[in-house]
């Protein structure tokens, strides 16, 4: 209810930021935490309490969740394929995250949890096709996920389960589908494959050298879901009566090389690949099958990619454009945007 104690973990991040601007703009009071400076925020909003701990320990989760109603955990160490791939001790670490987010809302009778899970719990063997058929909420099982990462995100969601049958906390589980959108990360190895093709093909503009690397050889698939769904999906399930998983994500499924169409065709601009195989890649075809979130909300995000991919465009052209060296920059006149 608007007027009620909100906190959401990670409130610093990409999703968190959003969020935050989102439950504020209803009413709410809200608390956002992050263990990063408030000067690495992506979003600070001077109407949050915007607290700065580090919720991997026990007392810092405590005081972060003192006096809330609902919790949103959203907090994790991660990235794009290549910080996952070689970074699978500090992801995993996050689980320190939500067990001790956990055990601080039980203790202070929090009315509702939520745990932003992620598809890379799905088992391997389902994703080894371009033309997957999408993954249902069952496809978590037999278990083999994405190593480090998705064994975290896994184990997460098996503890709000048994934190809810055990001591009656409610909780609701969101596997999340390749969020993207504004006000993200674009650069520094942690951003995703819609973000940095956007990067690439922005610097490509604006130097005159059209030519990008694509890592893989752009055949394999994924479905990528834009902020606004994302946001809306992660309300309707805190609201819902679901206690299940459920995947939230788009079904539009692309290439990585559509994906590269997308962005060149709203930049106005013709790029050569090269295609990098050596580098990570990840699983070969990925899809959210949504008959659960259809049957069970009577919604499924829609935002068409290409609507998505102009607005993240437009302002990580932006981003970019203010981060270049002038020097960088080919004959003044450009705009792409």
């Amino acid at each position: 209810m608007a007027g009620d104690l909100v906190v959401v973990a990670g409130g610093g991040g990409f999703i968190g930021g959003h969020l935050v601007a989102d439950l504020l703009n209803e009413g709410f009071e809200v608390r956002s935490v992050d263990s990063k400076p408030a000067s690495r925020w992506y979003q600070v909003h001077d109407d949050a309490e915007n607290l700065v701990v580090d919720l991997r320990l026990k007392d810092a989760s405590e005081q972060a969740v003192a006096g809330a109603r609902h919790v949103y955990n959203l907090a994790a160490d991660m990235g794009g394929m290549g910080f996952i791939e070689h970074n699978k001790a500090l992801c995993m670490l996050s689980v320190l995250i939500n067990t001790h987010l956990l055990q601080a809302a039980l203790a202070h009778d929090v009315e509702r949890f939520f745990f932003a899970s992620s598809a890379c719990v799905y088992a391997g063997d389902k994703q080894t096709d371009v033309a997957n058929r999408g993954l249902r909420e069952s496809d978590a099982y037999p278990a083999s996920p994405e190593d480090g990462y998705g064994w975290e995100k896994l184990f997460s969601e098996r503890m709000c389960r048994h934190f809810g049958e055990d001591f009656g906390l409610t909780s609701r589980v969101a596997r999340y589908h390749n969020v993207y959108g504004p006000k993200g990360t674009w650069r520094g190895g942690r951003e995703k494959a819609p973000a940095a093709i956007c990067r690439k093909i922005a610097e490509a503009v604006l130097t005159g050298r059209h030519e990008i690397e694509v890592w893989g050889d752009g055949q394999q698939t994924r479905s990528f879901t834009y902020i606004d769904d994302c946001l809306y999906g992660t309300r309707a399930i805190m609201d819902s009566d679901v206690v299940e998983p459920i995947n939230l994500g788009s079904s539009e499924m692309v290439s990585i090389n559509q994906l590269v169409d997308i962005v060149s065709d709203i930049a106005g601009v013709e790029v050569e690949r090269v295609y990098d195989l050596a580098a990570p890649k990840g699983v070969r075809g990925r899809n959210s099958d949504n008959t659960m979130i259809r049957e069970r909300l009577g919604w499924e995000p829609s935002i068409p990619l290409r609507d998505g991919l102009e607005q993240t465009y437009a302002w990580i052209f932006d981003e970019v454009e203010a981060a270049m060296p002038a020097g960088d920059r080919r004959a003044a006149g450009v705009d792409a945007r």
